[in-house]
């Protein structure tokens, strides 16, 4: 009877020190891009999120057509929207970055609205008695304010666009998708395991490290 070979590759074991020995280069690599896809795309949806969610309380009567319309494209699947969005940048890391910001608008315009609706009268009472003008009056007074409704928006959508950068392994940018991918298709299964291990720790720094800022943007709060 022939022995079992000792090496954890060899026997393709879901948990291999060899496998993170030999292939650290790989993993690093794909984590990069998974961080940067993620990164870049949650920055482009607030840059977006933030101007729709200011318009949308200016004039009441663009709330309905705002979130219906970043509702719809929070619906459309993931493979129905790379494939819209292809003709426009073909298959390259845009056409991921621009389908996860329109994906994170949902989150993002709804949570500053709410944020900005969640503004005690009072505090803008005393802001206009203090001679503040309504663009001061935006960003000292109620933009400050609606930041712990708008940062718990913004880590759902950073969380989401960590699983979802996943899904840009179809289009051959997708960090660590690209890994996990490979590794269902040859049935690798510490690449798969160390992968998927890879993209939840991400997701929970991701998730402590806006955590963090928002404790640091809102001491009044600890207060």
């Amino acid at each position: 009877m022939t022995a079992p070979p000792d090496d954890c590759l060899a026997r393709n074991d879901w948990i291999c020190g060899d496998y993170l020995a030999t292939r650290r280069h790989i993993l690093l690599d794909a984590a990069l891009q998974h961080l940067h896809l993620t990164v870049v795309s949650v920055l482009l949806g607030l840059v977006i999120a933030l101007p729709l969610a200011l318009i949308a309380r200016r004039w009441r009567w663009t709330v309905g057509p705002v979130l219906g319309v970043t509702t719809v494209l929070y619906t459309i699947p993931s493979l129905a929207m790379f494939s819209l969005l292809l003709p426009l940048y073909g298959l390259s890391s845009t056409l991921v970055i621009v389908g996860l910001a329109l994906y994170s608008l949902t989150l993002l315009v709804r949570n500053i609205l709410a944020g900005l609706a969640g503004v005690p009268e009072e505090a803008k009472e005393a802001a206009r008695g203090m001679g503040y003008g309504p663009l001061r009056q935006l960003l000292a007074v109620e933009l400050p304010l609606a930041v712990p409704a708008a940062m718990a928006g913004l880590r759902i959508a950073t969380v989401s666009a960590v699983a979802l950068t996943t899904i840009g392994a179809i289009v051959g940018h997708g960090g660590l998708g690209n890994l996990i991918y490979a590794g269902m298709n040859s049935f690798f299964k510490a690449q798969v395991l160390t992968a998927s291990v890879l993209c939840v720790v991400i997701a929970v720094a991701f998730d402590l490290l806006l955590l963090g800022l928002e404790r640091l943007l809102t001491p009044w709060r600890r207060a």
